[in-house]
């Protein structure tokens, strides 16, 4: 029977229960004193028990009355802090960006703080990979990658070319050959990329010719890790100027020429078709090419 018995007429009878005045519990429950009263004769009628005493200042709880009602009252209490849930829910909303680990740990997790304070509604997850990823299977809403563009299905929108710039240990440089010019770095062990391929072009880029040297020398997977053999007197590195600036202001690495060169590949910010449609990726992209000083107007590749 009582799966059956009317919510309202249940809350009508807790808001009479607490004040003890159905006018009082008509201002609560934003109706009138005559609603209040019907529903408390409803569920009177359903339940054939009195709940109530008519006195002569208000009511008063009978004893069968007085023994639900503070079951009633804290299961209704429970309803609202369910509801207060739901409502700031609604407010909050989730992003999961994701990138290459030197990426996130360069350059996107120091400026976090500041889209933080901008978009305090806004929960950013980063997850942290160089393995391509599903967007739709892994949900993930914006992913940053580093490549020439192409991601066949879904939208991308360039934002920046890293500059390379050649970096070593101060010990490496310190006593061999000197560096002044371009091929002088083939004086000493190269440090590559996964490609192989960033040495050979600026060297090209800087009129050096063609020599085998530029093509040997260990292979890296990510930039970060590129990093840490430099700064471990491995050989010279290039690598993104953003992410050897802390190293050099460490002192862990020194920038061996002043020949900074745009790389072949560019960083791209990758959402699903129609994604930016949602207010919170709109709002992450417009952040983002901001702290890159790119202007404001979005064109997918």
């Amino acid at each position: 029977m009582t799966t059956a018995l009317p919510l309202q007429a249940l809350r009508t009878f807790v808001e009479v229960g607490q004040r003890g005045s159905i006018k009082a519990a008509a201002q609560a429950l934003h109706v009138t004193s005559g609603a209040v009263s019907q529903q408390i004769r409803l569920l009177e009628d359903r339940l054939g028990i009195v709940l109530f005493t008519r006195e002569r200042y208000g009511l008063r709880l009978t004893e069968a009355g007085a023994c639900v009602h503070p079951s009633l009252l804290e299961a209704f209490a429970q309803i609202d802090r369910a509801v207060d849930t739901l409502t700031v829910l609604k407010g909050r909303q989730t992003l999961t960006v994701s990138t290459v680990a030197t990426f996130a740990a360069s350059w996107l997790v120091p400026r976090l703080g500041r889209f933080k304070q901008r978009y305090p509604q806004i929960e950013i997850r980063v997850e942290a990979t160089s393995a391509l990823v599903d967007m739709r299977r892994d949900r993930v809403d914006v992913a940053l990658r580093h490549g020439l563009g192409n991601y066949p299905g879904l939208e991308a929108n360039r934002l920046m070319a890293p500059v390379l710039v050649p970096v070593a240990c101060p010990d490496l440089v310190a006593d061999c050959h000197a560096i002044r010019e371009p091929q002088d770095c083939l004086n000493y062990p190269l440090l590559h990329d996964a490609d192989r391929a960033d040495w050979s072009l600026w060297f090209a880029a800087h009129g050096v010719v063609h020599d085998p040297r530029a093509e040997r020398g260990t292979a890296f997977e990510d930039d970060y890790l590129l990093i840490r053999a430099a700064a471990a007197c491995q050989g010279l590195a290039l690598v993104p100027q953003e992410y050897a600036r802390e190293e050099i202001a460490m002192g862990r690495l020194v920038q061996v020429l002043d020949k900074p060169w745009p790389a072949r590949f560019a960083y791209y910010l990758v959402t699903l078709p129609g994604a930016m449609q949602r207010p919170e990726v709109k709002a992450f992209a417009q952040w983002i090419r901001e702290e890159m000083q790119i202007p404001a107007t979005l064109s997918a590749t």
